[in-house]
């Protein structure tokens, strides 16, 4: 077998219950958080340029910046739906900072990751060797609400399932980056991180002297190139089309940011139909073909004709379409079984069994609480465990156990016994901690995790430099997703000094869409307060008299 202990990560007696040993350590969940800014990985000279810009801008000065980005993303109407209201994503003042060799093992990590789940993808929905021969349990897939059947045997024209992914990390106490979950549907927040280094370059320029931080505007030529090498063999100029639900949806400003940096067409549901197998798009000059469809709604809602009959927001027929190769669905239909919460804990196998490798990023420590051995040892220590519903997402149903109360873990106990597959259970990690704004101008420390972004062409891999960093604002709050409050902070990812263009990768896409050169900064100064314009304005009036008098 190839799972190890699920407690110690020793090899087991049966691969998953218990050391061969028989020793059951215990879980320590007071251990203190990881400081990035402080620890030795950290880059020195890069900490501290960035520490002697923001020290001379004191606290006056960061509180006026941090009106301003507020200011800029309202604006530019750079917004997130909470609570059923849209509001700017807030954005942190102070950057986060990767080395170069931390990027290293990150972006292995997750490319490694993607090559392995994309096989795993392959098989199950082909000759599901991977059940036959005990590495994930069939029972799991079965019972998966988001293993279809209805795409068993549709063949992908370049053989991609997943050509978005983000891959949630976190940095535990040692400072090691880990998997926290795998995200192979529609991963969200990638348009924030464009928008964040756009807005902290035009707020904050001074931050960028003297460091050298990979760009990440060329994300929407890759997405755009991996849309256009997965297209029908034989179409020539293929038709490109983001499907948004529409205009009520929490992530429309992505939906619609991507379709307009990638010169692609924004629709609904309603703005397609199909016939004879083929996707058409209703326009004002009539019927339109289109070949790729990036989706950005979920498959129960995807196809009336094979999922949910009252979705309003599908297409009946897109299936059929698909499986005649008339267009392709990125991300491919039912690739949710692999990101299944309950499938996250039999990932280091999958890479040992199709990759015959090591994994790069380790998994956090879960638990199958299926498992009779493994579901009583979490029931004795829900008080040290993050509990997670395996269809939630964006932090609802969460449970963290050291923050609830006695009656919540005996009601969420009970809960467990009579559901051990609606659930996962996790060990309690102090995230990582990240300087960061708060109230007033100060600095204090915040925990934060990463999603890198990854772009899967069938030929290479691309991981955007940096990702979206969520920041939980609230002091001591493990929780960062933005549906919960979080906000994000820019990711600077640093090329190596002894390098001078090893921050360019070779291949660079060529940009489709004309815009200001990514070379020339955003702008050279920084923006002016009210009152320094208004300082400023007198100043200039008073030298427009000309020389001063005797």
């Amino acid at each position: 077998m190839f799972l190890p202990c699920y407690v110690c990560g020793r090899p087991g007696r049966d691969g998953r219950s218990g050391c061969n040993d028989g020793a059951v350590p215990g879980i320590d969940s007071t251990l203190p958080a990881f400081q990035e800014m402080d620890g030795e990985m950290a880059d020195a000279d890069a900490v501290g340029a960035l520490t002697t810009v923001l020290a001379g801008l004191g606290q006056e000065g960061l509180a006026d910046r941090a009106r301003l980005i507020d200011a800029y993303f309202n604006r530019q109407g750079i917004t997130f739906s909470l609570a059923g209201r849209e509001r700017p994503l807030p954005l942190d003042l102070v950057p986060r900072l990767l080395s170069a060799a931390e990027w290293r093992v990150i972006e292995q990590g997750v490319i490694q990751r993607i090559r392995a789940l994309e096989m795993f993808l392959a098989d199950l929905y082909g000759a599901r060797s991977v059940l036959d021969d005990g590495i994930v349990p069939r029972r799991l897939v079965a019972s998966s609400s988001h293993f279809h059947r209805a795409a068993w045997g549709i063949e992908p024209p370049n053989g991609v399932r997943i050509h978005v992914a983000g891959i949630d990390l976190i940095r535990d106490e040692d400072g090691v980056f880990a998997v926290l979950e795998d995200n192979l549907r529609s991963p969200s927040g990638v348009s924030y991180v464009l928008e964040n280094r756009r807005a902290l370059a035009h707020v904050l320029p001074e931050v960028f002297s003297d460091q050298r931080v990979r760009p990440v505007a060329e994300y929407p030529e890759r997405l755009l190139d991996a849309l256009l090498a997965a297209a029908p063999a034989g179409v020539a100029d293929p038709q490109v089309a983001v499907l948004t639900p529409g205009v009520h949806n929490a992530a429309h400003f992505e939906h619609a940011f991507l379709a307009r940096r990638m010169g692609v067409e924004l629709v609904e549901g309603r703005d397609l139909y199909c016939r004879d197998d083929q996707v058409w798009m209703r326009t004002v000059r009539g019927p339109k073909p289109v070949h790729v469809l990036y989706r950005r709604i979920d498959d129960d809602f995807l196809d009336p004709v094979h999922f949910r009959p009252d979705s309003v927001l599908g297409v009946p027929g897109l299936l059929n379409a698909a499986r005649a190769g008339r267009v392709t669905v990125a991300n491919a239909v039912g690739n949710g079984v692999a990101d299944d919460k309950a499938i996250y804990p039999y990932v280091p196998a999958l890479i040992e069994y199709y990759l015959g490798e090591r994994p790069i990023l380790p998994n956090i420590d879960t638990f199958d609480l299926q498992d009779h051995d493994q579901r009583a040892f979490v029931l004795d220590r829900l008080d040290r465990m993050v509990l997670k519903p395996v269809d939630g997402s964006g932090g609802y149903g969460l449970v963290v156990g050291d923050r609830a109360s006695d009656e919540e873990l005996s009601a969420l106990a009970d809960r467990i016994r009579t559901d051990p597959r609606g659930w996962i259970a996790q060990r309690i990690v102090r995230l990582s901690t990240c300087p960061t704004l708060v109230d007033g101008g100060e600095l204090a420390p915040r925990h934060v995790d990463l999603r890198p972004f990854a772009v899967n062409d069938g030929e290479n891999i691309y991981v955007l430099p940096g990702g979206l960093t969520r920041v939980a604002l609230p002091e001591g709050s493990l929780v960062v997703n933005s549906s919960q409050g979080g906000g994000s902070k820019d990711t600077w990812v640093l090329a190596d000094r002894e390098s001078t263009v090893a921050y360019l990768p070779p291949d660079r896409p060529t940009p489709r869409l004309t815009r200001v050169l990514a070379a020339v900064p955003a702008r050279v100064h920084s923006p002016t307060t009210h009152d320094e314009r208004m300082r400023q304005q007198e100043n200039q009036q008073q030298q427009a008299g000309g020389a001063p008098p005797c």
